[in-house]
Order: C-alpha cells, then sequence, then structure tokens
C-alpha cells in the first residue's frame, strides 16, 4: 500500500504550486488483544542467545502479552516465579544460575496456554583477558573512541586507551563485561575485543616516579608503567584528576622540571589495593587535555589556553566550525534537508570569523557527506581553540512541537561549559526563540577533550515558520552572528576565569 501524503498548495494570484509530502509511518505495533487467541509479542522475549554470566548476576525476564494474561517462569526443576505485569509488559529479575538449563515461560489466560523456550545462560569467564582496540600510542590514538558503559547499551561513560588488556567476566548479546580493578567492572563492545595469545600473562602495573614536562603549548604528566592502565579524567574548578585502575602507585619522585605556571602541583592516592589517583593543582581552569600512551608511560597531557588580544579576542585562535550532517539529519515539513541550512550558517560564520582575524577549519565545504567520527578529529588534528557544531533540532513521537521548541546548546566536558552559557545567550539575544537552555548530553561532537566543544540546535526544523526563516539569508545570518558573537565574549573573558 503507498505511503500517506499531503498535499501543501500556495496560491498566489493566478499561480497555484503544490507540493506533494510523504508521510513515513512507524511499522504497525503488534496488538496484544484481551480476547480472541492469545498471543505474545516474539521480539520482546529476554534473555536471548549470547549471555554468559556469574551465578549471582542477575537476568531480566520478559515477555510483552495481553494484559489480562499471567505468566510464569519455570525452571528444569519444576521451580516456578511468576512475573510481575506492568500494562502488557511482564518481567521478573532471576539469579542467573537459576537459568543454566534450558527453562521457559509459561503465558496463560483461560484455557489457553503458549509456551515460549527461553535460551541457557553460560558460565561466566573465567581468566579470560582480552586486548581492547588496536595496538596503538601517541596522541593521535585519542582519536579512537573505545567506550566503556556502566549497563549493556548504556551511556558512555569511559573512554579507554586502545591496546589496554582487560579481563573478561561475562557477556550480554554484543556487550562484553570487563573489570578495571577489584571494585569496578563496566561493559564494552565485543566486536573492540580482540583475543590475546594462549600463552600471554597480565602484567602488574605498579606507576613510577612520574615527571612533568613543558613545553610552549603544554605540559605533560609523565607516569611511567609496565601496561596501559583503564583510567579516567575528573575536571574540576582548577583541578584535572585521574583516575588509574588496576594501577598500584609507587611513586617517589614527582619531577617538575621547569618552574611552570600552569600546573601548581602534582599530587597522588591510594585509593584502593589496585586503584590510585594523580591530581594537577592548576592555575586557572581546565582547558583541554589528552591522555594516551608511549615510550611505556600514561601520558597526561594538559594544553594552556592561548594567549588573548583583549581588543580582537578571537585574532589568531583557530575556530573548527561544524556544519552538522550528511549523514542523515531532520527534514522539515516542507522538505527542507538540515545539511543545507547548517552549511549555509557555517560558511557565513566561518566569513565572521575570518574578518575577526581567526583561521576557520571547517570540516565540510560541500553537501559531500563527511563521516561524524571524522569531524571531531579534523577539529583536533587542526590544534582548534574551539569547536562549534552547527545543527537544528526536531522531537521524537509523543512530544508537542509547538510548546517543546526553541534554542539549546549542548555539552558534555566540563571545561566546554563556559563556551556554552555564552553561545546559549547569544543565539537567544539574536534568533529570539524559546530559551531551552544549556543540556549535559553524550554526543560525538561534545566529546573532544582538547579543545572547548559545543554542538549548536538554534531552531526546531520542523516548525514550519522556523523551517521557511531557515531558508532566508537574513535568519542565517542571525544564527551565524549568534554564534560568532557567543565565541567573542568567550575568549574575551577566558583570561578572568
Amino acid at each position: 500500500m503507498d505511503s500517506p501524503r499531503y498535499e501543501i498548495v500556495a496560491v498566489a494570484g493566478a499561480d497555484t504550486a503544490r507540493l506533494e509530502h510523504p508521510v513515513r509511518l512507524r511499522p504497525p505495533v503488534l496488538k496484544l488483544a484481551t480476547d480472541g487467541p492469545l498471543a505474545y509479542d516474539t521480539a520482546s522475549v529476554s534473555p536471548g542467545s549470547r549471555l554468559a554470566l556469574r551465578d549471582d548476576d542477575t537476568v531480566r525476564v520478559t515477555v510483552r502479552s495481553a494484559s489480562n494474561a499471567s505468566v510464569l517462569w519455570r525452571g528444569d526443576l519444576g521451580t516456578v516465579q511468576a512475573l510481575s505485569a506492568s500494562g502488557t509488559l511482564f518481567s521478573a529479575d532471576l539469579p542467573a544460575r537459576m537459568l543454566r538449563a534450558r527453562t521457559e515461560l509459561v503465558i496463560m489466560r483461560g484455557s489457553d496456554t503458549l509456551h515460549v523456550a527461553l535460551p541457557p545462560v553460560g558460565i561466566a569467564l573465567a581468566n579470560q583477558w582480552e586486548m581492547l582496540g588496536p595496538d596503538s600510542v601517541g596522541p593521535d590514538a585519542t582519536d579512537e573512541e573505545l567506550i566503556a558503559r556502566p549497563i549493556p547499551s548504556g551511556t558512555y561513560k569511559w573512554f579507554l586507551l586502545p591496546g589496554t588488556a582487560l579481563e573478561v567476566t561475562g557477556r550480554n548479546g554484543d556487550f562484553s563485561r570487563v573489570r578495571l580493578d577489584s571494585q569496578l567492572e563496566v561493559w564494552v563492545s565485543t566486536a573492540d575485543l580482540h583475543p590475546l595469545p594462549s600463552w600471554w600473562l597480565p602484567t602488574k602495573r605498579v606507576a613510577g616516579n612520574a615527571r612533568l614536562v613543558s613545553q610552549p603549548e603544554w605540559v605533560d604528566l609523565v607516569v611511567p608503567m609496565a601496561g596501559r592502565p583503564p583510567y579516567y579524567v575528573d575536571e574540576g574548578a582548577r583541578e584535572l584528576s585521574v583516575t588509574l585502575y588496576g594501577t598500584m602507585i609507587n611513586t617517589d619522585i614527582v619531577n617538575y622540571g621547569a618552574n611552570d605556571s600552569l600546573v601548581r602541583e602534582a599530587q597522588w592516592t591510594q585509593d584502593a589495593s589496585d586503584r590510585g589517583h594523580f591530581r594537577l593543582q592548576l592555575s586557572s581552569p581546565a582547558y583541554g587535555y589528552l591522555a594516551f600512551w608511549q615510550n611505556g608511560a600514561f601520558i597526561l597531557r594538559v594544553r594552556r589556553p592561548p594567549r588573548i588580544d583583549s581588543g580582537s579576542p578571537l585574532k589568531g585562535l583557530t575556530i573548527a566550525i561544524d556544519p552538522g550532517h550528511p549523514p542523515i539529519g531532520a527534514t522539515g515539513p516542507t522538505g527542507l534537508y538540515e545539511p543545507v541550512p547548517t552549511l549555509a550558517v557555517g560558511l557565513v560564520v566561518r566569513q565572521m570569523l575570518e574578518a575577526r582575524g581567526a583561521k576557520v577549519v571547517m570540516t565540510r565545504t560541500t553537501a559531500d557527506p563527511v563521516a561524524l567520527g571524522d569531524r571531531p578529529i579534523i577539529a583536533r588534528k587542526a590544534n582548534a581553540n574551539a569547536l562549534v557544531s552547527i545543527h537544528l533540532n526536531a522531537l521524537p513521537d509523543g512530544i508537542n512541537p509547538f510548546t517543546s521548541n526553541g534554542t539549546g546548546a549542548y555539552y558534555f566536558r566540563s571545561q566546554s561549559l563556559p563556551l556554552a552559557r555564552e553561545l546559549q545567550r547569544a543565539m537567544v539575544a539574536r534568533m529570539g526563540l524559546r530559551n531551552l537552555g544549556i543540556n549535559y548530553d553524550n554526543l560525538r561532537l561534545a566529546r573532544p577533550t582538547w579543545m572547548p566543544a559545543v554542538l549548536c540546535e538554534g531552531a526546531f526544523l520542523m516548525i514550519p515558520e522556523q523551517e521557511n526563516a531557515l531558508r532566508t539569508p537574513e535568519f542565517q545570518k542571525l544564527y551565524a552572528t549568534a554564534i560568532v558573537d557567543g565565541l567573542e565574549s568567550y575568549f574575551r573573558s577566558l583570561p578572568a576565569r
């Protein structure tokens, strides 16, 4: 059957123009009726296959069926557990040890009964070590995003070094559980793991004497040890703190080298038998950093803020501008494709920034697609002082766009929050749309660590009036001017932060 369409008709005197626009519909949702034949949603059944867990790990058992049904889990030895109902979803949490053999769900309503077989849950892996990502070293290795999450398919939290050896302690579908230290396990993509040879033995990580190495644009904290550690960097007001998991710190000396003005003091603590911290007290708020492995040492590279000309705060700076999409991108109700106005705005931003003495690096200047992961790499390799990604918003089904649209700015790293504030203030002032505020969000273009990075959602493409405005050079210039205003205000205030 053809998809539904609506027609837009524009009339001016004797002239008439028509545009047909298709409506994309979701696949039909299985109706789980309270009468008629009993049924269940096969896609809702869990657990699935490819599970390997410890006996005391919790496994969620689920199925969707009619709200007036009842569901039991039945074990191989006759053990029975009722599933709790929430509408049409039935669920129970069971220990993995109860699911080692083939078990089943029994769905009942009156005289109707359905039996759904569940696959057995495998036994957790023991003493199995694998390497995360390729065996890469140096600053360029920071471009490879190797992500660890608190739960399978969960939010991103840890970004680990390629070549890190990790003990694998479980599997769940496309994810593997790995141990960072005795107190913390996380989940990584199984596709990112590579088996180590059978003869390989884990290396005991012991941090030795550290040193601070000053360069014109940064200071390196160099911590020698036998193997790459899993790590996590915390950003404080005037502090960077790096947690080294699975690591004992035996640092007797921290050599400061030159009397550097950026790092005031380096301290370390051992918080558990296999977890340590290095803390760097800074003379100014953190501006940018990289963590990488090189020459047998973990290195935390701390970037110096740029020198700012108070009269021309953008002069001499390198600014990366990212016109959002393609690939993908939203389409407005009359067919305006998001990458078209984002590029138009980006090109105006470039012109304005260059007029103020900045060097501009564009992630794209044509309609050709640029991979999402390549865009922050372009900014880092250009040594950009800031990255701004230009987007236009839309909303998922179930949210009224006419009451929820407006302007928003998105950041991920604490060092980017001041820039997000200035950009949001400037966008609201220039474009006059509803202020949706600043949002912490785990977005690829907001995650770089080497420079402040912010993603702007200046307007809502799905609102017809805003879509129409975005076709005009006048509104595109307002968006562009707001971005330049925000950047100028941020860098003007940087020396005083």
